[in-house]
């Protein structure tokens, strides 16, 4: 129903969680994907989306949540919105791009909100997510990652940072890239996707330091030389990614099965006849 806490993100935290925003927003800006000109939506946004992209000299952007940010008349020159991710109330191609950083767990439906930046940004969409992977699972089952994030909620006063930005922690949904794949192709099945995928290992100190059972920030401290090499040998270990989805210019890149008729979508049935024979009718 709704999107992640604004202070949450903090409380997830961790040294190296801006660091990756950061790298991937210059990698974008530097392949020509993102402009500082073009105009952006942050959904489940709040302080570290406009930090980073005021750093990176954005000028054009929309942050929205459902809750504003303490002293959001300073967002200037950005511009803040009331939006629940999973109902946002743009229309179609409203934005060039859209950006969620650890939002979409604290969604009802993180593939709702999903589909929703898909379909308010003109070219295509930047998200930041847990990953769901083997060392994920086993992390959880350790306690070192959390399977509800109890910690946003705890890093918030007990006040909200959890489902819906409300004091519920929130369940942790860990994507896969199979499922990113699987739910744009879904939704928009007039071409084949274009989706690039970023890994990273973003140890979350933040929520470690604040556990009452100090060994465990540690242990993970003392783990950091076999999490690196973990990240460099098999980066689809790592514990988050990033994925960049890029909207199909059409009609070039339509299925053969389809066809551009001035504004209309239609069935190419020469292409369907020529490899399927005609059901007889009765």
């Amino acid at each position: 129903m709704a999107n992640a806490g604004l202070n949450g993100a903090g409380a997830k935290g961790g040294e190296h969680m801006q660091d990756f925003y950061g790298e991937v927003i210059d990698q974008l800006l530097r392949t020509g994907i993102l402009a500082r000109e073009m105009k952006i939506l942050v959904v489940c946004g709040g302080r570290r989306d406009e930090k980073v992209l005021r750093d990176k000299m954005f000028r054009d952007v929309v942050i929205s949540n459902l809750d504003a940010p303490c002293g959001v008349n300073d967002l200037s020159p950005f511009v803040w919105s009331r939006q629940d991710a999973e109902r946002l109330t743009f229309a179609d191609g409203s934005f060039d791009f859209c950006l969620v950083h650890s939002g979409l767990h604290h969604c009802r439906s993180p593939h709702l909100a999903l589909l929703e930046m898909y379909r308010v940004a003109r070219r295509g969409l930047v998200l930041f997510e847990p990953y769901d992977n083997f060392v994920t699972r086993i992390g959880v089952r350790l306690n070192i990652g959390q399977a509800y994030e109890h910690a946003s909620v705890v890093g918030n006063k007990f006040e909200h940072g959890g489902v819906g930005n409300s004091p519920v922690p929130n369940y942790v949904y860990r994507w896969t890239e199979r499922e990113i794949v699987k739910t744009i192709s879904s939704y928009a099945p007039e071409s084949g996707t274009d989706i690039r995928f970023l890994h990273k290992m973003r140890v979350p100190w933040g929520q470690l330091r604040h556990r009452t059972n100090g060994a465990l920030h540690t242990v993970v401290r003392l783990a950091q030389p076999a999490l690196k090499a973990l990240e460099l040998c098999l980066p689809s270990q790592t514990n988050s990614f990033a994925a960049i989805v890029l909207k199909p210019e059409l009609p070039r890149r339509l299925h053969p099965w389809l066809r551009q008729d001035g504004d209309t979508l239609r069935l190419n049935e020469q292409w369907l006849a020529a490899r399927f024979r005609e059901r007889s009718r009765r």
